[in-house]
């Protein structure tokens, strides 16, 4: 019997060959894994997009030594075109704050009292059950879903602006308001 022998440059051809294999595999590897992690959508994928989860906007001043966080505020319209703002104030620093007004779209908010102290770790709630405070900002005549600045002045920290969504008086606001 007569033994088989491979081809000559048979061997070579195969560890090309599986090389090749072994680049293609790597390569497709690499492109999956970017398709299927939508890392290769760019800057305007949807997982890169972020949404508001609540309606309230948050927003906070903390340089020169000042902590005061502004949590979930956003205006609710009322039925004669004013609006009243939601939302809490907390100072998280030790040396007290005042709040000396509120502005929106440049129209300035009549607040419950002419300053509002802001003490250490004491909330300013505007509106709801639990209100300390109220501000309301006549002829705004804004429609609801849209957003409008609100500016919030404070005696040390300065101010702050938000871009703050205008909601409607019904639902879970349904009771805001005079």
């Amino acid at each position: 019997m007569r033994e088989l022998r491979q081809p000559k440059g048979l061997h070579k051809f195969k560890e090309k060959s599986m090389h090749a294999r072994k680049i293609a595999v790597v390569t497709l590897s690499v492109s999956l894994a970017f398709s299927l992690s939508a890392c290769g959508a760019g800057t305007n994928a949807p997982t890169a997009m972020i949404n508001q989860v609540t309606d309230g906007v948050d927003g906070s001043i903390t340089t020169y030594g000042n902590n005061l966080n502004v949590r979930s505020v956003l205006l609710v319209m009322q039925a004669d075109g004013s609006a009243v703002l939601v939302g809490t104030i907390v100072n998280e620093n030790s040396t007290p704050d005042t709040l000396i007004g509120i502005t929106v779209n440049g129209i300035k908010a009549t607040l419950s009292q002419p300053i509002i102290a802001v003490t250490q770790n004491s909330a300013i709630r505007f509106a709801g059950d639990t209100a300390n405070a109220s501000a309301m900002i006549s002829g705004l005549n804004a429609a609801a879903g849209t957003r409008v600045k609100v500016q919030l002045s404070f005696a040390s920290a300065g101010e702050l602006t938000l871009d703050t969504i205008v909601r409607e008086r019904s639902g879970a606001y349904a009771n805001v308001g005079a």
